[in-house]
């Protein structure tokens, strides 16, 4: 009978790792990351495992094939995925918690990146927890505002889309990255839908999603809590669509910061739908910001539609004269400083359906560039009022050119 039951066990056993690797229906390959070594504990380190099981999913000629991540912790570091893949589309597909190692100042941190998937076409990253624990890494940055003198790394993005196309991120919570929590970066056709993004309203530079240098990418069903730009829009950018995103707290939805010599000859952003999108006790609704910089560049066709604001500090807000630590030349106090121009023309932005409430006097903030001033800005049907009393909130215009249309509360400085 002993024997009988050591040879069911080790059947069972080899049943069991035959499993890891069976065809879903349909032909998917399933690479499990534990079959590689990982360990569901959250201690031991699976960097190694995870890349193995990627090299060996992205070397399958079937089609599709699946990374596997079992629920539990797992504990991996600087980790780079990279294609092109041999299968026609690759899942990687999490249903544990893939958490960063402690403190800061590991690799990632060198790098400027956590997770990254890089030179993949058709690539799908599916659910699941990323903790990217960086909780040590904001205390430091706080202290060195206080004490100028220390050192602190940037720190790492947690998951950043490199240089790759027809990509779906679906369904990924992303908690207390480092940096900015979800990066796509010179990428076309991405479809980012369903992330959370968690972290606090002091974390310094998280940013929920970061765009850059890519075109055709869209935003879909964001929930984002955090200390930074809930989406922000940098230079390089065209043909973006963002529908569905709940913000706050956190900086608003940004197109810039642009004209910060970024190594682009032109700093353009063109082609971008905000629609749909809630704000709740943010610093910022709508935004643009660009540096008081001699940089060329250009914003334009962009529509921002059916926004609601609550207890927003600046509901609608386009800043040419950004520079938040200041010391940008020119006159001025505060963390702004006046500046003689901007070189990015901003044109044919409209607001269109945007309500709520602001916790400021100015619910509407045109500051456009004396050399180069803002045209095209329409406003149809505003509703902005001052704090939940519905006291008189107002408008202020510089150097801005547009029209306003429908009922526009506070009335219009265009």
């Amino acid at each position: 009978m002993a024997i009988g039951a050591k040879k069911v066990l080790s059947l069972l056993v080899h049943l069991h790792v035959a499993l890891l690797f069976l065809p879903e229906p349909g032909g998917a390959a399933v690479y499990n990351v534990v079959r590689y070594g990982a360990r569901a504990d959250g201690a031991g380190d699976s960097t190694q495992p995870f890349l193995r099981a990627w090299a060996d999913a992205c070397r399958s000629s079937s089609s599709p094939a699946t990374v596997y991540v079992p629920p539990g912790r797992y504990l991996v570091g600087h980790v780079t995925f990279v294609g092109p893949c041999g299968s026609r589309g690759v899942t990687f597909y999490n249903a544990g918690t893939v958490v960063a190692p402690a403190g800061y100042g590991w690799d990632g941190a060198t790098t400027g990146r956590w997770i990254t998937f890089e030179s993949v076409q058709g690539l799908t990253v599916s659910g699941g927890t990323l903790d990217g624990r960086g909780e040590a890494l904001w205390a430091c940055k706080q202290k060195q505002k206080q004490q100028p003198r220390g050192h602190c790394p940037t720190g790492a993005s947690s998951l950043t889309i490199s240089n790759s196309r027809d990509v779906v991120v679906d369904g990924v919570t992303s908690v207390s990255s480092e940096l900015f929590h979800v990066v796509v970066i010179q990428c076309r056709g991405v479809t980012v839908r369903r992330v959370t993004v968690e972290a606090p309203a002091d974390s310094p530079n998280t940013d929920g999603i970061h765009i850059h240098k890519s075109m055709n990418v869209a935003v879909y069903d964001a929930k984002i809590r955090t200390g930074d730009d809930c989406v922000s829009v940098g230079p390089g950018n065209s043909n973006l669509w963002i529908e569905r995103v709940a913000c706050g707290p956190g900086h608003g939805i940004s197109i810039g910061s642009l004209g910060k010599q970024q190594g682009m000859a032109v700093e353009a952003v063109q082609n971008v739908t905000v629609k749909t999108t809630w704000f709740t006790g943010t610093t910022n609704g709508l935004r643009i910001k660009t540096w008081g910089s001699s940089k060329l560049g250009y914003v334009r066709g962009v529509t921002f539609s059916d926004s609601t604001m609550s207890g927003v500090d600046n509901p609608i807000i386009i800043d040419q004269n950004y520079c938040p630590d200041g010391g940008c030349g020119g006159g001025g106090g505060g963390g702004v400083k006046r500046s003689s121009g901007s070189g990015i023309k901003i044109s044919d932005v409209k607001y269109v359906n945007v309500r709520g409430s602001s916790s400021t006097p100015v619910a509407v903030s045109f500051d456009c560039s004396r050399s180069n001033p803002c045209s095209g800005i329409t406003l149809r049907d505003v509703r902005l009022t001052y704090q939940s009393s519905m006291q008189v909130a107002r408008s202020s215009c510089r150097n801005a050119r547009g029209t306003a249309s429908g009922l526009v509360v506070p009335p219009s400085c265009l």
